[in-house]
């Protein structure tokens, strides 16, 4: 999980933070060491999305998957970054939920290109 390619974080039950990988890092440029034990949503979501992204992240305690959501993400220097989230339940031995593994891939350089090409197009219309 931690060289994966992919931003993979976690949270306990109680929304914190308990797995936070090096392309995490990467691309929110808080370290693992600035991540753990705090809460997630409230720490590294702006409050524009706090709640819809608290949504997510509940429904996927309450056992429910969620695929291909978009939100922004806010780096520590401030930067927006567009990400592609897969929210899936951590389960225990017994079965029981015990957190919430997040696999997210960033899509800004993707919806950057994506905006770009339109407006070439638009332009050649």
């Amino acid at each position: 999980i931690n060289t994966a390619n992919a931003p993979i974080f976690g949270m306990d039950t109680a929304g914190n933070v308990n797995e936070w990988n090096q392309k995490t890092e990467d691309v929110s440029g808080f370290s693992r060491e600035e991540a753990f034990g705090k809460p997630l949503v409230a720490t590294f979501i702006s409050e524009a999305w706090r709640e819809q992204v608290n949504a997510v992240l509940q429904t996927a305690l309450d056992g429910t998957d969620t695929a291909n959501y978009e939100f922004p993400l806010f780096t520590a220097s401030g930067r927006r970054r567009e990400i592609l989230l897969n929210a899936t339940a951590r389960r225990g031995a017994n079965g029981e939920v015990t957190g919430v593994i997040g696999v997210g891939q960033d899509i800004t350089d993707l919806r950057c290109a994506m905006q770009e090409h339109q407006h070439t197009a638009q332009s050649w219309s």
